[in-house]
């Protein structure tokens, strides 16, 4: 135990004085690490920052940092090292580790409505799109117009479909990668409308067509049903905070009242 603690220690320091490059550590043991990953991890983090922040590199930093501080952890403790410390450390680094997937939770969970609706009407856009283009060219165009959580995953749509992928697993690794209300129906509904003759083509894209509009309006319910529960919450509220203020007031009154005899 002991030995393996100094070993731990040792890591540290060369990692702090950089004799030991972190990031190459990292990118060879990828595959161990890979197993710590969240399957939703890319998503949340296209959810927060869009394309703005790449999840491989967020994902290093809480490996590095969930490290850094079970070593630190180590190092406070080291004069009076022990089994438990070192089990106290690994739950340190580990909780530390985990804090930013949970935040990201957090996030997704409080934009969770917000998030949902965006996909039917970007849809509705790409519908148009569709009508005039090829299913491939019309996603094509309608990144730039794409709410930004979409971005990176419209473009590997296009990189796989350019490299020669005709088949659904672009659309599906899509679904799969923003798993929103539907996006897996409407994936497939979207490669249906890729393939076949025009005569097709334009029954499916009526099919498309009345799809989106069916998940707009269920968006549109779930909006105006989410502003009605939060009107009836802040009603509430007030009728409460103004019950107890009439209460304290007439206690208060009675109060004057009995001290005054």
């Amino acid at each position: 135990m002991e030995i393996v603690i100094f070993g731990i220690i040792i890591m540290g320091v060369f990692l702090y004085n950089k004799t030991i490059d972190g990031n190459k550590f990292l990118e060879d043991n990828s595959t161990l690490f890979a197993l710590l990953k969240e399957d939703d991890y890319d998503f949340l983090v296209a959810a927060k920052y869009g394309d703005k922040a790449d999840p491989h590199i967020l994902f290093q930093k809480r490996l590095t940092y969930g490290f850094c501080v079970g070593v630190a952890f180590l190092v406070l403790f080291l004069s009076n090292i022990s089994l438990i410390n070192v089990v106290l450390a690994i739950v340190v680094a580990f909780l530390v580790f985990k804090m930013p997937y949970t935040e990201l939770k957090k996030y997704y969970k409080k934009h969770l409505n917000h998030i949902d609706v965006m996909l039917p009407y970007y849809l509705k856009g790409l519908e148009i799109l569709i009508q005039h283009y090829t299913v491939p060219v019309a996603i094509a165009k309608s990144i730039e117009d794409a709410p930004e959580i979409f971005r990176p995953g419209l473009r590997r749509i296009i990189a796989k479909i350019d490299a020669g992928d005709s088949s659904i697993d672009p659309y599906m690794d899509f679904a799969n990668e923003y798993p929103v209300r539907d996006s897996m129906r409407m994936m497939r509904l979207l490669y249906r409308l890729g393939i076949g003759s025009q005569e097709r083509k334009q029954e499916r894209l009526l099919m498309f067509s009345r799809t989106v509009s069916s998940l707009q309006n269920k968006a549109r319910e779930q909006k105006y049903k989410a502003r009605l529960d939060f009107m009836e919450s802040q009603t509430m509220i007030m009728l409460v905070c103004t019950g107890g203020g009439v209460m304290i007031l007439i206690l208060f009154s009675m109060f004057q009242m009995m001290g005054s005899f």
